[in-house]
């Protein structure tokens, strides 16, 4: 097998412990890119997606891969989730460390009223 990127280790790793403590709630998965972020909740039980936003909508304010960018998908992301009825969900940041734009992501959605 082949040796496996710090990155890959890191995501790996998040979310197996993210399996253990999820209890029946949707994932809360994010991604960035140089150029766009993108989140999603996804509902491992039934392999679907629940609710998306990234900086590539129609719509978003900001363009990009900053911090408010980054605010703005957690908000709009909070908003969807809410109109799916999803209020609590477990949050997999990949293999991203949790500063920055992803934390700015996080922190927004949680003031948009999800739970985790």
């Amino acid at each position: 097998m082949a040796k496996l990127s710090l990155f890959e280790r890191r995501r790996r790793r998040v979310r197996t412990a993210l399996k253990a403590r999820a209890g029946g709630r949707p994932r809360l998965s994010v991604h960035r890119s140089g150029r766009h972020i993108y989140a999603q909740i996804i509902d491992d039980a039934e392999g679907r997606t629940i609710a998306s936003a990234s900086t590539l909508k129609k719509g978003a304010k900001s363009i990009g891969a900053n911090v408010a960018a980054a605010s703005e998908v957690g908000k709009a992301l909070a908003e969807a989730a809410r109109a799916a009825g999803v209020t609590s969900v477990v949050f997999d940041r990949g293999g991203f460390l949790f500063h920055g734009r992803v934390k700015a992501l996080a922190d927004a959605a949680r003031d948009g009223g999800l739970e985790f």
